[in-house]
């Protein structure tokens, strides 16, 4: 049986990570926008990863059980000045989102929770990779600065992203 302060705070997690899911289509209409179809693509696709880790906290209260009881979610910025500046704010997003699984992991270790301890570690290798994602891409875009060829050629390769 899951705990009624590990079970409150997946579902608060369930909205941050459904939230990074709106903010990332968000993104992708922005890009779209902006007729950067491989950038759209990356963010499309990034959105329908924060939905599957969503998923993961849902199935994970259902399964000890627990009740999962959604929250409202606050509406994304739709404009960035940028895609540099989207990369920049995705990154930081990625960071807050590393801060609440580390206080989820330290949460469950207070509470000598193991099953979510165990779970828990692959949000936290996730994180490691989710940072290095999107700060490699908002690096990349600094090193473009302005140069319409350099971003065009980066739109291309996002666009090839699984």
């Amino acid at each position: 049986m899951i705990s009624p302060k590990m079970q409150n705070a997946y579902n608060e997690q369930i909205k941050e990570e459904l939230f990074s899911a709106y903010l990332y289509m968000s993104m992708s209409a922005y890009f779209e926008s902006l007729n950067l179809k491989g950038f759209a693509k990356w963010m499309s696709t990034q959105a329908q990863e924060e939905f599957t880790h969503a998923m993961k906290f849902y199935n994970h209260i259902l399964e000890r059980g627990g009740k999962v009881e959604f929250q409202a979610i606050d509406k994304p910025k739709a404009e960035w000045n940028s895609p540099l500046n989207a990369f920049e704010e995705a990154y930081q997003h990625e960071q807050h989102i590393t801060g609440c699984i580390n206080k989820l992991a330290a949460l469950a270790k207070d509470e000598n929770d193991l099953p979510s301890h165990t779970m828990l570690h692959w949000f936290i290798d996730e994180q490691v990779e989710e940072e290095a994602s999107t700060g490699e891409v908002a690096e990349k875009l600094k090193m473009i600065g302005d140069h319409p060829q350099g971003l065009f050629m980066m739109d291309s390769f996002m666009g090839k992203r699984e």
